[in-house]
């Protein structure tokens, strides 16, 4: 069973959402909160599985709520849930810590698919559009001087072997496990192997975080 709290300053939006997923034999709602600040306190107490993350709340907004609970280092996972014309705010709320985002005019098969694969630890955005994302959009981030670029022995990197290295930077770049296969001459089975070790050797959530350690450390340049 999947534990949910519903964070959304909109009634309306908040009771759709539960009926949605209390039609779901796996799902449940554990609790709704109206912003940014009850959906932290509701997280630490109740401990859900997902939260499903309105951005746009009064007084803390789902960024900062987003950041507040994953850095509590609880099991809980953020899907943002947005409108379409605040995408800008996905890639802050990615940063955040947010395993992914959809936007609210999703199918309802979409957000349901969405919470499963967040609450499995997978990415809800492929990894293409989350390129697409971050490229638009990374624009919005204080830009370090050149000076200031990360090494290129960055901490967060120096436990990877040179073909964890490879595999991160291409992940950057928005290949899926079958694409690396492929073009790496690799078995996938492989390619997931040393998706995992990334991911535990970086301290990384999930593949949208292994994305934009990619662009933080520059193994990945914006276009």
């Amino acid at each position: 069973m999947t534990t949910v709290l519903i964070a959304d300053d909109q009634p309306l939006q908040r009771f759709g959402s539960r009926m949605l997923l209390e039609s779901q034999d796996d799902m449940t709602v554990v609790g709704e909160a109206a912003n940014g600040s009850e959906a932290v306190r509701m997280a630490a107490e109740l401990h859900p599985d997902v939260v499903l993350m309105d951005i746009r709340m009064p007084g803390l907004d789902g960024i900062e709520a987003t950041r507040r609970i994953t850095s509590a280092g609880d099991r809980t996972r953020i899907l943002i849930v947005t409108t379409f014309d605040l995408d800008e705010y996905a890639y802050a709320g990615l940063r955040a810590g947010a395993s992914g985002f959809l936007v609210k005019d999703a199918q309802p098969e979409e957000l349901l698919a969405g919470i499963r694969a967040v609450a499995t630890g997978d990415a809800v955005v492929a990894p293409s559009l989350t390129r697409r994302l971050l490229d638009a959009y990374v624009h919005h981030l204080p830009t370090a001087p050149s000076s200031e670029a990360p090494p290129p022995d960055d901490p967060r990197l120096a436990s990877l072997t040179d073909r964890e290295r490879e595999i991160l930077t291409v992940i950057g770049k928005g290949w899926t496990n079958t694409e690396i296969a492929a073009r790496l001459h690799l078995a996938e089975s492989t390619v997931k192997t040393h998706v995992g070790r990334i991911l535990a050797k970086t301290g990384s959530r999930d593949r949208i975080q292994a994305v934009i350690l990619a662009y933080d450390t520059k193994l990945v340049e914006t276009s």
